[in-house]
């Protein structure tokens, strides 16, 4: 017995040390670029300069005449995700008359650098940062709206800048508790994005949405984020990758808040 429980002693190690050396290739796939659908025409390709390196974001203007300044969704998209993928999906709020900031995470696509928790923080603040310095945007009605790992770098964004509104969509409640599903201990998490934290300190309106079949994040998730937010969880008929925009939920939630007129 001695020996079968130093074994797995051993096995158990040598897979720790495995999961710490090797989690940021695992929670951060960045896909390759070649083949990625081309930039918009109207998009307005920026370029940010960090401490992690040259970073790219996309900035979408509205495609209905407005206000003078629009106001502004900040995306943050999946871990293996591009923003270049995600343009056509936010023309229905561009009709709105809200402008998008779609932002990349350092390492992914174009843009270098590597990405940690720390990095694509200091990337979205940068990005933030430039989009509300523009004339055309009302920095009084910027929405931060993050999906999956990106619901963990808006949720870090929303600490450090102001922001009208908070959307998290089949996000998690941290790293960590998301770890445990692999056996792996928190001390052992590099990155943690504890969402969880942020959603509680954050007092703007939130929305929190989850699939209901979800099968990477466990609906639990969203539970636990809508209870520390005071709200009801928003359930959608989907699971992971496989949502459709949850754009009228979304716009019912930003009118209901006075970010937009109503219809």
């Amino acid at each position: 017995m001695t020996r079968i429980l130093s074994l797995v002693g051993l096995v158990l190690a040598v897979y720790w040390v495995f999961l710490f050396v090797a989690q940021r290739g695992i929670a951060f796939p960045a896909p390759p670029a070649a083949g990625a659908p081309a930039r918009p025409e109207d998009a307005r390709q920026l370029w940010l300069e960090t401490a992690a390196g040259r970073t790219e974001a996309w900035l979408l203007p509205p495609l209905a005449n407005g206000a003078s300044a629009a106001p502004l969704i900040v995306f943050a998209h999946g871990n293996a995700e591009l923003i270049d993928y995600w343009p056509d999906a936010f023309e229905e709020p561009r009709r709105w008359g809200m402008a998008v900031l779609l932002v990349e995470y350092p390492g992914y696509g174009r843009s270098s650098g590597s990405p940690t928790q720390r990095t694509i923080e200091a990337t979205l603040e940068a990005a933030y940062d430039s989009a509300v310095a523009r004339g055309d945007i009302d920095s009084s009605g910027v929405v931060l709206y993050g999906r999956s790992l990106g619901g963990g770098a808006v949720a870090g964004l929303s600490r450090t800048r102001p922001a009208a509104a908070l959307i998290l969509e089949s996000s998690f409640t941290s790293t960590a508790a998301l770890a445990r599903r692999f056996l792996a201990p928190s001390f052992l998490v590099r990155d943690r994005f504890d969402n969880l934290a942020a959603v509680r300190a954050f007092r703007g309106p939130k929305l929190i949405l989850h699939g209901e079949h979800d099968e990477v994040i466990p609906t639990a998730h969203g539970r636990r984020l809508a209870e520390a937010a005071g709200v009801e969880l928003e359930l959608m008929p989907c699971g992971h990758n496989d949502c459709d925009r949850p754009w009228p939920r979304i716009h019912a939630f930003l009118v209901l808040n006075g970010i937009l007129d109503g219809p």
